[in-house]
């Protein structure tokens, strides 16, 4: 399981996100640098150790590499929760806590992301299940 990104680590892999292409260690620095002072070799060392840990790979370009996320922040987010879910002593009632501190809105993502994971009839209490009239069989 993944474990969660330091604070630096966090940082530089956000921007490798959302530019969704292969980056260069001067490219992260000059962005970090917007909001903080940091050496070019302090971004080197981290992006170093993110190729270490998987989460970036890297190909040579000249005399520097270019620098690419292996899998997205969903994927990440997603492992993240998945890991603190797995450690629980009764993982229903740490779901249950979970939906309870989202509002509506989070509540319908979880509907809709199930129906895209597994169809319509993983989310109860929707139109289509059977036995609806919208599903065809009329009882």
């Amino acid at each position: 399981m993944p474990k969660p990104l330091g604070e630096l680590e966090d940082a530089v892999m956000s921007r490798i996100w959302k530019w969704n292409r292969p980056v260069t260690v001067r490219e992260v620095l000059e962005d970090l640098q917007k909001e903080r002072s940091l050496a070019y070799t302090t971004v080197m060392t981290v992006l170093d150790n993110l190729q270490r840990k998987g989460w970036v790979r890297r190909h040579a370009e000249g005399r520097a590499y270019r620098y690419e996320a292996v899998s997205s922040r969903a994927a990440y987010a997603a492992a993240l929760m998945n890991d603190a879910w797995s450690r629980s002593d009764n993982p229903t009632a740490a779901l249950v806590a979970f939906f309870g501190m989202m509002n509506e809105d989070q509540r319908g993502m979880v509907r809709d992301a199930l129906r895209v994971a597994h169809g319509p009839e993983a989310a109860p209490g929707e139109e289509n299940t059977p036995g609806s009239a919208e599903d065809g069989s009329g009882r």
